[in-house]
């Protein structure tokens, strides 16, 4: 046997090219038009309907297969115990660096298996929300460390995926602000017992943090981490942050709005300086650390395209 052979017998995953990926399912009809596709893609993304077809269509399916199967076997088992009570939401949890795509991933996705009849209550809520406010950020000196684990509520994101695993039929989530960069005072997501629940979000998958028994991952049915090299993500963020600087940082309620005025070589060396000091550190620390834990690995090319999906063996 050869080590290459040996190290795929040893993994925990299965791997798969596209084209393998793709024959998985060969006869399932295109859900999406292009208008529909131009309004999930995100900043940058080079999504396109064959991507679609290749490899989002067979996973939306083998996860609502997922959370079907998940229903079934909550079902057997409350009829075992004799307890009374209904299924509660299948929770997904979308994990990966800043830029790498996971936001638009996750917007597919809820588009996706909402249109397969086993799932048709699909949400998505992102741990952006769950961010502390600027203020709270500011006083406790790690401003500069946002998007870190330290720097969400970590209990609040608990307890909202707990009472949604409970079967609670109403939970309140709160509002993240990408224009004012903070938390949007009274605002709130409302999620009323879906049948998939999609959170996203950079951290999703830490395991519990000093002294805490469990974390949120904990709480997930199926994981999905986003990967790519470390050196396509730097610059797929500078692209996005480039192309945020002629627009978005434009407007003058932006909290980037300083950097709207930035000459195009000032505004690349604030892209690089960013991602040097905040962004790749917290990749290499907390986010890719966190991608065995994944249930399934969406492996991305310097293109954007998804060349390879491990799925963790059953």
């Amino acid at each position: 046997m050869s080590e290459a052979s040996a190290a795929r017998d040893n993994s925990p995953f299965v791997e798969l090219d596209r084209r393998r990926w793709a024959a998985l399912a060969p006869a399932t009809p295109q859900p999406l038009s292009e208008t529909e596709l131009v309004q999930l893609r995100g900043l940058g993304d080079q999504l396109d309907l064959q991507e679609v077809a290749e490899v989002y269509v067979p996973l939306s399916r083998l996860i609502s297969l997922y959370a079907v199967g998940a229903r079934r076997l909550h079902d057997s088992t409350r009829e075992f115990l004799g307890a009374p009570g209904s299924s509660t939401p299948f929770v997904i949890g979308v994990a990966g660096s800043v830029a790498v795509g996971k936001s638009t991933i996750a917007r597919l996705l809820r588009e996706l298996l909402s249109r397969w009849p086993d799932t048709p209550r699909v949400e998505l809520v992102t741990t952006d929300g769950f961010l502390l406010p600027t203020a709270e950020l500011g006083r406790r000196g790690i401003l500069h460390r946002k998007g870190f684990p330290e720097s969400y509520d970590r209990r609040a994101l608990l307890r909202f995926v707990s009472r949604i695993k409970a079967g609670a039929d109403e939970v309140r989530a709160p509002v993240y602000s990408h224009l004012s960069y903070d938390i949007v005072p009274d605002a709130e997501i409302i999620v009323r017992r879906p049948d998939i629940l999609i959170v996203e979000g950079l951290n999703v998958l830490q395991p519990p943090g000093p002294g805490a028994a469990l974390a949120v991952s904990d709480l997930f049915d199926f994981t999905i981490y986003v990967d790519a090299r470390t050196s396509d993500i730097a610059q797929w963020y500078e692209d996005r942050f480039l192309a945020l600087q002629r627009g978005a940082f434009a407007d003058p309620r932006s909290y980037f709005h300083r950097y709207a005025a930035l000459s195009h070589e000032q505004a690349v060396a604030k892209a690089r300086e960013i991602w040097r000091e905040i962004n790749e550190p917290n990749l290499v620390t907390n986010i890719l650390p966190t991608r065995a834990r994944a249930s399934l690995v969406l492996r991305k090319e310097s293109d954007h395209a998804v060349s390879t999906v491990l799925l963790r063996k059953i």
